[in-house]
């Protein structure tokens, strides 16, 4: 099972053309995909004192969160669909993270304090970011999505860089029509 992990409020943006294309794609080619839509499910990604208070514990009380763990745990492969603002993810995407890749489900802490990722079970992730800026900008600031979110956030679960295939749109505001059909058609290729 493939699973998109998608963020972004408006159906009109250039991430939801990212979406269809890549949903067209699996359709195209007969995989089983599933869709958690961050805005659409109204995800809220800011902790309640309920919820922060069963955090250490690994456990939560909302059936929103065990439901995207499940999807996750039934999944080999991600797709994360998201703009860059401000040189990162949007919050409800790191909101996301924070409560949805928990102790026991996303990774486990020894005595020492030692991480040991428990996300074994998927096997590869492609990020597609769209953004006013280019991939070289980005690496040039701090590489905020290979450095942290890559590298570090999905490293951090057990998803190691070498199964992470990052595909990023800059100037998307400024780029031709031809050059956003160019880069939908290439997607998942």
């Amino acid at each position: 099972m493939k699973t998109i992990i998608y963020v972004h409020p408006w159906d009109g943006s250039f991430n939801h053309a990212i979406l269809e294309s890549v949903k067209k794609k699996f359709d195209q080619k007969h995989e089983d995909y599933q869709v958690i839509d961050l805005y659409k499910d109204q995800f809220n990604p800011t902790f309640s004192a309920e919820e922060l208070s069963m955090f250490n514990a690994g456990d939560t009380p909302y059936l929103k969160v065990k439901e995207y763990q499940k999807m996750i745990k039934d999944s080999s492969e991600l797709v994360f669909i998201f703009p860059i603002w401000w040189f990162y993810l949007p919050g409800i995407l790191k909101g996301f993270f924070d409560k949805v890749m928990l102790k026991k489900f996303a990774y486990q802490v020894d005595e020492q304090g030692t991480w040991t990722g428990l996300l074994t079970n998927i096997k590869k992730v492609t990020v597609i970011t769209t953004a006013s800026m280019t991939k070289d900008i980005l690496k040039a600031s701090g590489d905020p999505i290979q450095g942290l979110f890559i590298n570090g956030t999905l490293g951090s679960v057990g998803i190691t860089p070498d199964k992470v295939n990052w595909l990023h749109f800059g100037n998307v505001e400024t780029a031709s029509p031809e050059e956003h059909t160019a880069f939908l058609e290439k997607i998942l290729d």
